[in-house]
């Protein structure tokens, strides 16, 4: 006797997380539903233009920017940026190369070091 498994879904905010995009600039029906497994598999393999739309121009999340601007989330939270931007916004901010951008790239890059060369020990035990 085979049971049939139940589809699983996730909250809207969880998808919106894993699309890498904000919740709050998704499409109501996006945002008062629940999202199934299929269905978020069915958005990264063909994102809709919402989603397109959203990916190019923003406004993105914290992680999202973090990421295209080379540092880390606390970095952002240390220079003051903690709403989300768009990503005119964030060439803006590239294009300036303001201090706390050059120190905080740098602070990641060394984390970054440390963590390989701490891998590499480990993996030598």
């Amino acid at each position: 006797m085979t049971r049939q498994r139940s589809a699983q879904t996730m909250k809207p905010a969880t998808a919106a997380k894993k699309l890498g995009v904000l919740l709050d600039a998704t499409p109501a029906d996006f945002r008062e539903g629940v999202v199934s497994r299929d269905e978020l598999d069915a958005l990264q393999a063909d994102p809709p233009e919402w989603l397109r739309e959203l990916r190019t121009t923003g406004p993105h999340p914290r992680p999202v920017v973090a990421d295209r601007l080379g540092v880390s989330i606390s970095g952002l939270a240390r220079a003051g940026i903690t709403e989300p931007l768009t990503t005119e916004q964030i060439a803006v901010i590239k294009s300036e190369e303001p201090e706390w951008l050059a120190r905080e790239r740098a602070t990641r890059a060394e984390s970054q070091r440390e963590a390989a060369r701490l891998k590499a020990q480990q993996q030598k035990k």
